[in-house]
């Protein structure tokens, strides 16, 4: 794309349903070129012509990958090192299997392992370099509020996710000063077909729960817009967070001596 595009590019995975379908058009309409990616080839070419209708002018490149094959994460590696027009990228593909570990699959635990840790790596790593090169870029990387959070049925999905939230915490201070920014977003429960793909069709879950892909990634680059780091689509009370982090660099603090606690020694 880079030989022929005069505007900034976007990459976003997993953009053929849901959250990176939406994020697609949302960039599109902020003026962005784009590239897409996902398995589904057919889903990417038909959001790739609602965006024709809807964004004129925009280009938009379909990339089918599998990013849990060393084929597919390469072609999408390759395009990020190598086009220069790239400014952002949404590192949005993910993967949930629901169910106790002892009653899971070794392939279910390994495919969310390889999409929701080593592809996300692997992607941002490789992105990385030219975005330091020109001091500007944006990476978007999609967590869940499942990273603070676990059920019975999900110890390997919260686990992916804990790792997309601390790799992205550290991450930030790695940027500090630069001109590459981080943000990690933060969904709950949104309308999306991770659900039915796991196992939990969104009709059993409390509808009220629910938050539209629109309002999420709405809401997402609201708070992009507005400079943040982290953002909670669905929090409403943002000193939540604030004291949950403030109480963490007290607890790591804390731990920093070469003496075990008093309530560890023996008599």
């Amino acid at each position: 794309m880079s030989a022929s595009s005069s505007k900034k590019v976007a990459v976003v995975t997993g953009a053929s349903s849901g959250i990176g379908a939406v994020y697609a058009e949302r960039l599109a309409a902020r003026s962005y070129d784009l590239v897409v990616v996902a398995r589904r080839a057919d889903r990417l070419h038909a959001l790739a012509a609602k965006i024709a209708t809807t964004s004129p002018g925009t280009k938009v490149e379909v990339v089918e990958a599998d990013l849990t094959t060393e084929p597919g994460l390469a072609r999408v590696e390759k395009i990020l090192a190598g086009d220069p027009d790239v400014h952002m990228f949404v590192n949005n593909a993910g993967l949930a299997r629901v169910s106790p570990l002892a009653q899971s699959t070794s392939a279910d635990s390994a495919t969310q392992i390889a999409l929701n840790i080593v592809a996300f790596t692997r992607l941002t790593r490789a992105v990385l370099p030219a975005f330091l090169s020109r001091n500007a870029g944006v990476i978007v990387n999609v967590a869940s509020v499942m990273a603070l959070h676990a059920l019975p049925v999900s110890s390997v999905y919260s686990g992916t996710k804990g790792y997309v939230l601390n790799f992205s915490r550290g991450l930030q201070q790695e940027l500090a000063g630069t001109g590459v920014k981080v943000q990690v977003v933060l969904p709950a429960t949104t309308a999306t077909e991770i659900w039915d793909n796991a196992g939990i069709p969104l009709a059993a879950l409390p509808q009220d729960t629910i938050m539209t892909t629109e309002n999420m990634v709405d809401a997402a680059l609201a708070g992009l817009d507005q400079g943040e780091t982290i953002t909670w689509p669905s929090l409403a009370d943002a000193s939540l967070w604030d004291k949950y982090d403030a109480a963490r660099t007290e607890l790591f603090a804390a731990t920093q001596t070469s003496k075990p606690a008093p309530r560890y020694k023996v008599e």
